[in-house]
Protein backbone atom coordinates (compact mmCIF):
# COMPACT_ATOMS: atom_id res chain seq x y z
CA UNK A 1 0.00 0.00 0.00
CA UNK A 2 2.95 2.07 0.79
CA UNK A 3 4.62 1.59 -2.56
CA UNK A 4 0.98 2.58 -4.32
CA UNK A 5 1.21 6.35 -2.65
CA UNK A 6 4.03 7.77 -5.44
CA UNK A 7 3.06 11.56 -5.17
CA UNK A 8 3.52 12.17 -1.69
CA UNK A 9 5.87 11.32 1.16
CA UNK A 10 4.33 8.11 3.37
CA UNK A 11 5.39 6.06 6.03
CA UNK A 12 4.02 3.45 9.12
CA UNK A 13 5.25 4.82 12.84
CA UNK A 14 5.34 2.90 15.81
CA UNK A 15 4.16 4.20 19.47
CA UNK A 16 8.29 4.40 19.89
CA UNK A 17 8.26 6.93 17.09
CA UNK A 18 9.92 4.14 15.22
CA UNK A 19 9.87 4.47 11.36
CA UNK A 20 8.87 0.51 10.39
CA UNK A 21 8.02 1.11 6.58
CA UNK A 22 8.30 4.26 4.00
CA UNK A 23 7.53 4.62 0.33
CA UNK A 24 10.29 5.13 -2.15
CA UNK A 25 9.57 9.31 -1.72
CA UNK A 26 9.48 8.39 1.97
CA UNK A 27 12.71 6.90 2.01
CA UNK A 28 14.34 10.23 0.37
CA UNK A 29 12.62 12.38 2.67
CA UNK A 30 13.83 11.06 5.24
CA UNK A 31 17.33 10.33 4.08
CA UNK A 32 18.51 12.74 7.33
CA UNK A 33 16.74 10.27 9.73
CA UNK A 34 17.96 6.98 7.93
CA UNK A 35 21.30 8.03 7.95
CA UNK A 36 23.42 4.69 7.58
CA UNK A 37 20.75 2.24 8.20
CA UNK A 38 22.73 0.77 11.11
CA UNK A 39 19.68 0.71 13.57
CA UNK A 40 15.88 1.11 13.00
CA UNK A 41 15.32 4.85 12.62
CA UNK A 42 13.78 7.05 14.95
CA UNK A 43 11.91 10.02 14.80
CA UNK A 44 12.71 11.08 18.50
CA UNK A 45 16.31 9.94 18.77
CA UNK A 46 16.70 12.34 15.57
CA UNK A 47 14.94 15.33 17.00
CA UNK A 48 16.37 15.24 19.90
CA UNK A 49 20.16 13.57 19.70
CA UNK A 50 21.22 14.32 16.15
CA UNK A 51 21.81 17.52 15.52
CA UNK A 52 21.11 17.99 12.14
CA UNK A 53 17.29 18.07 12.93
CA UNK A 54 17.92 21.57 13.37
CA UNK A 55 18.63 21.96 9.76
CA UNK A 56 15.98 19.43 8.53
CA UNK A 57 13.15 21.12 10.64
CA UNK A 58 12.99 24.84 10.51
CA UNK A 59 10.46 25.34 13.29
CA UNK A 60 12.51 22.51 15.89
CA UNK A 61 10.82 23.89 18.98
CA UNK A 62 7.23 22.90 18.09
CA UNK A 63 8.26 19.84 16.19
CA UNK A 64 10.04 18.79 19.37
CA UNK A 65 6.98 19.90 21.48
CA UNK A 66 4.81 17.72 19.15
CA UNK A 67 6.90 15.08 19.19
CA UNK A 68 7.17 14.66 22.97
CA UNK A 69 3.47 15.06 23.41
CA UNK A 70 2.98 12.62 20.97
CA UNK A 71 5.00 10.36 22.97
CA UNK A 72 3.29 11.10 26.03
CA UNK A 73 -0.11 10.47 24.74
CA UNK A 74 1.42 6.76 23.65
CA UNK A 75 2.51 6.45 27.28
CA UNK A 76 -0.67 7.00 28.65
CA UNK A 77 -2.26 4.50 27.12
CA UNK A 78 0.36 1.58 28.94
CA UNK A 79 2.56 3.31 31.37
CA UNK A 80 4.53 0.12 32.31
CA UNK A 81 5.70 0.04 28.60
CA UNK A 82 9.31 -0.77 29.40
CA UNK A 83 10.25 -0.12 25.60
CA UNK A 84 8.60 3.73 26.28
CA UNK A 85 10.16 3.49 29.66
CA UNK A 86 13.54 3.21 28.18
CA UNK A 87 13.33 5.04 25.12
CA UNK A 88 11.99 8.23 27.22
CA UNK A 89 15.22 7.37 29.89
CA UNK A 90 17.62 7.25 27.16
CA UNK A 91 16.29 10.97 26.03
CA UNK A 92 16.05 12.27 29.30
CA UNK A 93 19.34 11.33 30.06
CA UNK A 94 20.63 12.68 26.77
CA UNK A 95 19.10 15.70 26.01
CA UNK A 96 18.27 18.32 28.36
CA UNK A 97 15.65 19.65 25.91
CA UNK A 98 13.80 16.95 25.96
CA UNK A 99 14.02 16.47 29.96
CA UNK A 100 12.15 20.08 30.48
CA UNK A 101 9.65 18.66 27.60
CA UNK A 102 8.50 15.29 29.53
CA UNK A 103 8.50 17.33 32.53
CA UNK A 104 5.46 19.76 31.38
CA UNK A 105 3.48 16.80 30.81
CA UNK A 106 2.00 17.93 27.47
CA UNK A 107 -0.07 15.27 25.60
CA UNK A 108 -1.02 15.65 21.41
CA UNK A 109 -2.48 13.80 18.90
CA UNK A 110 -0.99 14.35 15.35
CA UNK A 111 -4.13 14.17 13.28
CA UNK A 112 -3.32 16.98 10.58
CA UNK A 113 -1.75 20.25 9.72
CA UNK A 114 0.97 21.99 7.63
CA UNK A 115 5.07 21.26 8.58
CA UNK A 116 8.01 22.83 7.18
CA UNK A 117 11.23 21.21 5.53
CA UNK A 118 14.28 21.63 5.17
CA UNK A 119 16.07 18.65 3.16
CA UNK A 120 19.20 18.43 2.18
CA UNK A 121 18.69 17.69 -1.51
CA UNK A 122 14.88 19.28 -2.42
CA UNK A 123 15.26 22.66 0.04
CA UNK A 124 12.92 24.14 1.65
CA UNK A 125 9.40 22.03 1.84
CA UNK A 126 5.85 23.32 3.32
CA UNK A 127 3.31 19.97 3.35
CA UNK A 128 0.55 19.44 4.56
CA UNK A 129 -0.22 15.77 7.08
CA UNK A 130 -2.41 13.48 7.65
CA UNK A 131 -2.09 10.61 10.20
CA UNK A 132 -4.47 7.90 9.47
CA UNK A 133 -4.87 4.66 12.28
CA UNK A 134 -3.89 1.39 11.68
CA UNK A 135 -6.85 -0.62 12.87
CA UNK A 136 -5.24 -4.04 11.97
CA UNK A 137 -2.26 -2.95 13.84
CA UNK A 138 -3.14 -0.96 17.36
CA UNK A 139 -0.31 1.68 17.60
CA UNK A 140 0.68 1.76 14.53
CA UNK A 141 -0.09 4.92 12.03
CA UNK A 142 0.22 5.71 8.52
CA UNK A 143 1.61 9.22 7.84
CA UNK A 144 1.14 11.13 4.23
CA UNK A 145 2.76 14.32 3.99
CA UNK A 146 1.69 16.16 0.25
CA UNK A 147 2.43 19.26 -1.25
CA UNK A 148 -0.39 22.02 -2.64
CA UNK A 149 -0.52 20.91 -6.44
CA UNK A 150 1.77 23.53 -8.59
CA UNK A 151 3.15 25.21 -5.45
CA UNK A 152 7.21 25.05 -5.13
CA UNK A 153 7.22 22.17 -2.77
CA UNK A 154 5.43 19.73 -5.01
CA UNK A 155 8.05 20.79 -7.76
CA UNK A 156 10.81 19.97 -5.13
CA UNK A 157 9.26 16.86 -3.99
CA UNK A 158 9.46 15.71 -7.77
CA UNK A 159 12.75 16.66 -8.01
CA UNK A 160 13.26 14.76 -4.37
CA UNK A 161 11.84 11.43 -5.89
CA UNK A 162 13.40 11.97 -9.11
CA UNK A 163 16.99 12.10 -7.16
CA UNK A 164 15.14 8.79 -5.14
CA UNK A 165 15.11 6.92 -8.56
CA UNK A 166 18.14 7.41 -9.80
CA UNK A 167 20.16 6.76 -6.01
CA UNK A 168 18.03 3.66 -6.23
CA UNK A 169 19.18 2.64 -9.78
CA UNK A 170 22.84 3.26 -8.55
CA UNK A 171 22.17 1.19 -5.64
CA UNK A 172 20.78 -1.59 -7.99
CA UNK A 173 23.60 -1.37 -10.20
CA UNK A 174 26.12 -1.91 -7.45
CA UNK A 175 24.03 -4.78 -5.98
CA UNK A 176 24.31 -6.31 -9.67
CA UNK A 177 27.82 -6.06 -10.02
CA UNK A 178 28.60 -7.23 -6.71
Amino acid sequence: ALEAITGGVAFVRDPYQNLLATNALGRAFYSPVVGDGGRTPNLARFQFLDPASRDFYPDWDLFAEMCVGIMRAEAGRDPHDRTMQDLVGELSTRSETFRTLWGAHNVRTHGSGTKRFHHPVAGELTLAYEELAITAEPGLVLLVYTAEPGSPSAERLHLLASWSAGEDATTERSRATS
